[in-house]
């Protein structure tokens, strides 16, 4: 019924359900058990052997560590395997399974829903994006199928949670994917199924379901312009890393070797729109470091089977660790682990978008602990009754990420952005190790326009993920043509070859920059960074020096930011979208 199934696959999301409880094998009908042949006997013992150990092992995912890349893959492929043999087993005995077990078609739907979760946390853990198809073609076939409509018709809540919950599921996939249409329709088919819930059975999980529905409607409305047909219909295009989409090092360009091997992405933001444990900065920075998903099943031989030795033999996209809310231990063990197990010649990325943490008072002696960080989870609201104010203004706060917290792990190459509103804390470093070291720092401020949004997501991080979104953004457009769209897209490619061109013949430039030049997903990164900060300084309503972003170490400004180049095509890609009069002609910039 659906392709078969295979990779070594992995772990078992926080907040997800308990898996299927499916009756063991109970023979319907009047006739014993001596009426029925042996061959049909065995066929239903062979599955309920099959169903028990699938979900013995399923249960047993949540135990895996969570970081480390060796520990988990060989207790994933033995779990893939046996869905393999259950999905394969249940297609080629379906009718001795309906008439002598008594076969679900909720039941069939369960177990696909589970190749499908199964598929999504082999992504989650490889960063491989071709898994997403995979997952999605599982979810996708549930619906077709209509394996969960017969639930309804049962009077067990505990049946029609597994439904909404796999609705949540698949409506997380199908945003990782793009598919903003399908999303819109899988919402309004959750709406109504939690209400037909609600009515049906008085439950007391009914606020949390309906907190799910408007989490995923903010989360699609998330975006500030929106690409338009002639038609007037919502044209979605990814941003996810394709082929032709980064400027191409120039004949002859000394820069660095180093690769982009793992990063984390950490979500601590008060009141960010967020989905499942993803906020909306975290949710775009993401795929700001994937590149554009292919479908396996056309990489390999048999349709749809992926053997281990047929993988794809290289890892395209960076590893990734996805921390919502994480605290300082939690925080700090991913780090390590990274770190660890960081190869040779590879880059660690730290992507921070979270709450400032500012610094009580003033030391006389100003180190990497003086002057505040972000925000890290605590367990519990109040820890030591800490609501009363420290004991002592020389004491540090503990739930925080200083930047002397990160000083030994720039012992390995270390690429770090911070959108927080006290992200120049950062620009304290110090380079201990003489290890290439950047710090992308956001603007702490932003005037009022801007700070409204900044619940649908930080404008710096826009600019990292979508330069041309976050550009039309900050002059006030909500929608923009197709046809121009694309010629703006064009033009910014043309853009950013000039930008990495003053980047690698600056006379000036810090190495650090050049070291990480050589890795497309941080080129395109610093050099959508230096436009965010030339468009910013130019923009009318951007007048504080706080309001640009910075860097650590300093980029020279006379040669990329202040670039008079840089310039003219700013105010040029301003005049395309006929927002000119938002720009100066140069930058005003007033310390």
């Amino acid at each position: 019924e659906l392709r078969g199934v295979s990779p070594p696959v992995g772990d078992h999301w926080r907040g997800a359900p308990h898996p299927a409880s499916v009756s063991t094998g109970v023979m319907t009908g009047a006739e014993t058990e001596d009426d029925i042949p042996l061959g049909e006997r065995k066929t239903v013992t062979d599955f309920c052997y099959l169903l028990d150990k699938s979900k013995q092992l399923f249960n047993g995912l949540r135990d895996l560590p969570q970081y480390g890349h060796k520990q988990w893959q060989s207790y994933f492929g033995r779990t893939f395997d046996v869905y393999t043999k259950l999905w394969k087993f249940q297609q080629q005995h379906r009718q001795v399974l309906d008439t002598r077990y008594g076969l679900k078609r909720w039941q069939i739907g369960e177990v696909a829903s589970k190749i499908g979760q199964l598929y999504y946390h082999y992504y989650l853990r490889t960063s491989e994006t071709s898994y997403l198809n995979e997952a999605f073609s599982f979810y996708s076939a549930i619906r077709h199928r209509s394996y969960y409509f017969q639930v309804n018709k049962e009077n067990r809540p505990e049946l029609v949670v597994k439904k909404l919950r796999y609705y949540a599921r698949y409506i997380v996939v199908c945003l990782l994917l793009n598919k903003m249409d399908l999303v819109k329709v899988l919402v309004k088919e959750l709406s109504e199924e939690i209400e037909d819930y609600t009515q049906r059975f008085n439950t007391e999980d009914q606020l949390e379901w309906n907190l799910v529905l408007q989490e995923v409607a903010s989360f699609v409305e998330a975006d500030p312009a929106v690409v338009l047909n002639d038609n007037n219909v919502v044209v979605i295009s990814s941003n996810r890393l394709q082929e032709g989409s980064v400027p191409p090092l120039e004949q002859g360009m000394v820069v660095g070797q180093l690769v982009l091997a793992d990063s984390l992405i950490i979500g601590n933001c008060n009141n960010q729109v967020k989905f499942s444990e993803l906020t909306i900065d975290m949710f775009r920075m993401l795929q700001a470091l994937e590149r554009e998903p292919v479908n396996l099943a056309t990489q390999t031989s048999k349709q749809g089977v992926l053997e281990s030795s047929e993988k794809p033999a290289k890892r395209e996209n960076p590893h990734k660790y996805l921390l919502y809310k994480p605290t300082f231990s939690q925080l700090f063990t991913f780090l390590s682990a990274s770190f660890k197990e960081l190869p040779a010649n590879s880059v660690l990325l730290v992507y921070l978008s979270a709450t400032g943490v500012f610094p009580c008072g003033h030391s006389d002696y100003e180190g990497p602990y003086d002057f505040g960080g972000i925000l890290t989870n605590t367990n519990r609201d109040v820890v030591n009754g800490e609501t009363v104010q420290k004991r002592n203004q020389a004491q540090k706060e503990m739930h925080c990420l200083h930047p002397g917290d990160l000083f030994p792990f720039t012992r390995k190459p270390l690429f770090i952005i911070v959108d927080s509103s006290n992200s120049t804390a950062y620009k304290n470093f110090t380079n201990l190790f003489g290890q290439p070291l950047v710090c992308l720092l956001s603007p702490t401020t932003y005037p009022k326009g801007v700070q409204d949004q900044s619940q649908r997501g930080s404008l710096f991080t826009l600019f990292l993920y979508s330069p041309l979104l976050a550009f039309s953004s900050v002059c006030g457009l909500n929608s923009v043509r197709a046809g121009l769209w694309e010629r703006a897209q064009e033009f910014l490619r043309k853009v950013y070859r000039d930008i990495g061109q003053m980047i690698t013949r600056s006379r000036t430039i810090d190495q650090a920059f050049l070291q990480f030049f050589g890795d497309e997903f941080l080129r395109l990164l610093l050099i959508r960074f230096v436009f965010c900060s030339a468009a910013l300084r130019l923009h009318k309503l951007f007048r504080e020096s706080q309001s640009f972003p910075e860097s650590y170490p300093e980029l020279p400004k006379k040669d990329t930011v202040e670039s008079g180049l840089l310039q003219k095509h700013v105010l040029e890609l301003a005049a395309m979208l006929d927002v000119r009069n938002l720009f100066w002609e140069e930058s005003q910039e007033t310390y």
